[in-house]
């Protein structure tokens, strides 16, 4: 497609599509495309004035080289993508904010006093009545003291005043609302489900891996441990523990078998089902991801529910002294003036919107986090441990070496990889690869040995693979490993077959994420593994951590983490950092869990209260610094709007502020902290040079 670059600069450039305007669904599917190649890092469209501006690392060309084979006939887009984006709500937004200060100022032009002050008795109804609502539930909050002021304003026939009143107020719920649902919607988007490809059953009982948004109502769908289930369905066969928590909020797995509704987006943590498909539409699941951030209360964090709680409180202090200054004064303008200045609206407006805020601007470097409790803990983080395999190293394997016993040498590999075709862990993945063309079907009943391994039926015959510890419960003597790698050992029919070494590299910014971390001001990184020794002492070296563990099992890890909490200061925060479904119960212990989202198990990433959606660990620091800009910026808006409202509370008492003063100090702070809260959306990555 034809483009100029209208400006450009090391690593970003700003280009001008050749086209009058963008509709919202064009500018969307540009968006997805540049945002989708590996080489940008942050891409924002203009669909009016069909602009986009793009942050890029690498080769300049291969982005010029995208942008000129782009076309939006051929893009391959998502259907969520488009159903979800906010883009057409920030528009009708801004049309509302504009419409907003263009009738407010042109009316006093167009229409006469008569007709404006019916509509300001009109408007006011609304007010008056949420603050008469307010009083018959014997609450004493914010609308109560915007009603009294409408109302004495009307009294006092100040019908300009009332006007101002009411339009500030809705300029301030306007942006409220405007940057709340934004925020919420970003982060929704985040958390939606991305399951490109799914196992679909064929009428001849064959399984075949197929593009997700190729599946009607309907189909068959098998779900194997470990996975996402992608639809909401019914299960024809089969029988599976399923961990609902990403709706129902309850961590426990629920049994669900032949008969029994599934829903999309939870986890089949052991079993395998197949299900009918009921519901397709991806919007099915945002709709439900947007419900329980809304209803959540993991959304508040701490600072935000002591606002609202001293919000409140001071609502019947801001009426008493309203009272009291007329009862002193007998002037009505002075006893309006501390009337106006209420505390409430910047503390309650702008701390949520902070949070939202940033989690929304982490959202846009692949960094989800699910409520603002969870980042006000990582702000605070002081010991991060991390999971080895797949969260340090890159979790993509080669076998490297077989060893065989009595049976061949390719014969071994080929149990092993059928023994682990069901499962989703990298070791699994590099064992399938190195034996390319096997029948899936030839493996049943598997069944997963936490932190031993597998067990398999393989042409009828048990194959069990895993570590040492498994070939010792099962009373066989495994031979001295020479090698550092990853070490899966076979027994078929209950005797030893052989064993496989896999090797895993260190991810590229792994020893860049602990550098950066305590630069941040970590004091402890510690690395949790079940691998041996040597492995773990030569990435621990590597990667220049404080600690490590090796040859843990799961149950281990959390005993690891109990003693890390237990040594802790009472306000340090301990996070974990892991990947595998056997993490879960590490991430949930936690203070803050955080998954690896693309090569992670659904059912860590559904644990875990931070997700990083590229897997890239030098994410971690990048969010601690964003967690602790906002937590700054929150303290900065309650200085300024506590300092700045009881100046004008002072001199509204003194008689120097007028009306206009007291309505700048209640609307005008709001709408200014609520402004400074957005500032979380600008962080720089600390995974740029």
């Amino acid at each position: 497609m034809k483009f100029t670059i209208k400006h450009e600069s090391r690593g970003r450039m700003r280009v001008h599509m050749e086209q009058y305007r963008m509709t919202y669904e064009q500018a969307d599917t540009l968006l997805y495309v540049i945002h989708n190649h590996r080489n940008v890092t942050f891409v924002k469209v203009y669909d009016r004035t069909a602009d986009a501006v793009i942050e890029y690392v690498g080769d300049r060309e291969q982005i010029i080289e995208l942008l000129r084979h782009f076309h939006y006939e051929s893009a391959n887009v998502p259907q969520t993508v488009i159903k979800t984006s906010g883009r057409e709500l920030n528009n009708s937004y801004q049309e509302k904010l504009i419409g907003s200060v263009v009738w407010h100022y042109s009316k006093k032009l167009l229409l006469p006093l008569p007709i404006r002050i019916a509509l300001t008795i009109g408007r006011s109804v609304k007010y008056i009545g949420i603050g008469l609502k307010c009083l018959l539930q014997r609450k004493i909050e914010v609308p109560v003291l915007d009603a009294t002021a409408i109302t004495v304003s009307l009294v006092t026939k100040d019908f300009s005043t009332a006007s101002s009143i009411m339009f500030l107020l809705g300029i301030g719920e306007l942006l409220e609302e405007w940057t709340h649902k934004k925020s919420v919607d970003d982060l929704a988007r985040s958390m939606s489900l991305n399951v490109s490809k799914v196992w679909l059953k064929t009428p001849e009982n064959q399984e075949i891996l197929v593009e997700s948004s190729k599946i009607e109502k309907g189909d068959k769908v098998v779900v194997h441990m470990g996975n996402v289930i992608p639809f909401d369905g019914e299960v024809l066969d089969g029988d599976a523990m399923v961990n609902q928590a990403s709706l129902t909020g309850e961590s426990v797995p629920v049994q669900r078998t032949v008969g029994n509704t599934v829903f999309a987006g939870t986890v089949v943590e052991e079993g395998e089902i197949t299900i009918r498909v009921k519901e397709v539409e991806g919007n099915n699941r945002f709709d439900q991801i947007v419900t329980m951030i809304e209803e959540s209360e993991k959304l508040k964090s701490e600072l935000e529910g002591k606002a609202e709680h001293y919000a409140d409180k001071l609502v019947p202090w801001t009426l008493g002294a309203t009272g009291l200054t007329y009862l002193l004064t007998r002037n009505v303008t002075k006893a309006m003036s501390i009337l106006m200045v209420d505390f409430c609206c910047a503390l309650k407006l702008a701390m949520p919107i902070s949070v939202l805020s940033a989690i929304r601007e982490a959202s846009l470097y692949n960094v989800t986090v699910k409520g603002g409790k969870f980042l006000e803990a990582v702000a605070e983080a002081d010991t991060i441990v991390f999971d080895k395999t797949g969260t340090l190293t890159q979790g993509v394997f080669d076998v490297t070496g077989v060893h065989h016993n009595t049976m061949p040498q390719k014969k071994v590999l080929e149990y092993a990889a059928l023994a682990e075709c069901a499962s989703s862990h990298p070791i699994s993945k590099s064992l399938r690869e190195a034996c390319p063309g096997l029948d899936a079907k030839r493996a049943s009943d598997a069944q997963e040995i936490a932190g031993h391994g597998v067990k398999t039926q393989v042409d009828g015959r048990t194959v069990l693979a895993g570590n040492a510890r498994l070939m010792e419960k099962l009373g066989l003597a495994v031979p001295a490993v020479d090698g550092v790698g990853t070490i899966v050992h076979v027994a078929v029919e209950g005797s030893y077959a052989g064993y496989l070494l896999i090797s895993d590299v260190v991810k590229p910014h792994s020893a860049d994420a602990i550098r950066a971390l305590k630069a941040s001001g970590v004091r402890k990184t510690v690395m949790l593994t079940g691998d041996a020794q040597p492995v773990a002492q030569a990435v621990a070296q590597q990667l220049g951590l404080d600690e490590y563990h090796a040859g843990l099992l799961p149950g281990d890890k959390v005993d690891q983490i109990e003693k890390l909490l237990a040594a802790k200061q009472p306000k340090e925060n301990l996070a974990f950092v892991g990947d595998g479904i056997n993490d879960a119960p590490v991430l949930s212990r936690a203070d803050v869990g955080i998954a690896m989202g693309a090569l992670g198990s659904d059912a860590a990433i559904e644990a875990a209260d931070v997700v990083l959606m590229d897997d890239d660990p030098a994410k971690i620091a990048l969010a601690m610094r964003i967690a602790r800009r906002t937590l700054r910026i929150v303290h900065q808006n309650i200085v300024f709007a506590l300092g700045i409202k009881a100046l004008c509370l002072l001199l509204g008492a003194l008689g120097i502020a007028g009306m206009w003063a007291a309505i700048f100090a209640d609307v005008g702070v709001m709408v200014i902290a609520v402004l400074n809260a957005t500032r979380a959306l600008y962080t720089k990555d600390l995974t740029k040079n």
